[in-house]
C-alpha cells in the first residue's frame, strides 16, 4: 500500500474530537480540492502487516485512516488485521468510492465528507462532515437529504484570518438556523498538534 504517514495524535474533528488515535494517512486522491490543506502524494509502499506493526506500536485503540482517499487503496484484510490487534478503525472519505460488502460491513465508523456537493455513492454514512463555505451553501442544501447517523458542517480554513472569521460567524449562524447540524472545528490547528 502506497502510506503517506503513520503518526500518534488526538483526532482533530467531529465526532471522536479529542480522543487519541493512529493516523494511517494513504496517499493520492481521485479529486484536486482547493482548499486540500494536506500534501497526502509522496508515499512509501508498506505490507499490510508492516502497517499493522506501525500502528501496534500505540497504546491508542483508535485508528483512522485517511488520506487523499481511503478507498482507493483500503482492503478488508486490513481493516480484519487491525480488528485482530484490538483495533476499531474509522475512515474519513470523501464518499465517492461506493465499497464491496466485506469491507463495508468491516469499517467501524465511516466519516464521509463530500466535496463540491457531490452525492456521496458510499453506502452507508455514520457521520456527514460537510466543509462549510459561507460563500455557497447550496452544497448542503443538496446534501441535507444523505442519511447519516451524525451531521456537521466545518468551516472551511483557508489560511486568510479575514475569510476564516466571517465563515465561522456565518456557519454558526446557519447551525442556529438549521440545528440538524453540529458544529466540527478543527481543533489540531487549534491546539498546533499534528
Amino acid at each position: 500500500m502506497r502510506v503517506n504517514e503513520i503518526f500518534h495524535s488526538l483526532q482533530g474533528e467531529g465526532h471522536f474530537t479529542g480522543m487519541p488515535a493512529i493516523f494511517v494517512r494513504l496517499s493520492g486522491c481521485n479529486l484536486k480540492c482547493d482548499f486540500c490543506d494536506t500534501d497526502h502524494q509522496p508515499y512509501s509502499e508498506m505490507t499490510e502487516e508492516s502497517i499493522v506493526a506501525r500502528v501496534s506500536a500505540y497504546n491508542a485503540t483508535h485508528v483512522v485512516i485517511t488520506g487523499g482517499e481511503p478507498t482507493m487503496q483500503l482492503t478488508a484484510t486490513l481493516v480484519e488485521m487491525l480488528h485482530a490487534a484490538g483495533k476499531y478503525v474509522q475512515i474519513e472519505t470523501n464518499g465517492t468510492i461506493p465499497l464491496d460488502d466485506n469491507l463495508l460491513n468491516g469499517i467501524d465508523w465511516i466519516t464521509c465528507s463530500p466535496k463540491y456537493g457531490k452525492t456521496p455513492k458510499i453506502q452507508r454514512i455514520d457521520e456527514l462532515k460537510v466543509i462549510y463555505d459561507y460563500r455557497d451553501t447550496t452544497a448542503i442544501e443538496k446534501l441535507d437529504t444523505v442519511n447519516a447517523s451524525q451531521y456537521y458542517l466545518q468551516p472551511c480554513d483557508r489560511g486568510e484570518p479575514e475569510y476564516n472569521a466571517a465563515n465561522v460567524e456565518s456557519c454558526v449562524a446557519y447551525i442556529l438556523e438549521h440545528p440538524k447540524w453540529r458544529l466540527s472545528l478543527q481543533t489540531h490547528k487549534i491546539l498546533s498538534i499534528k
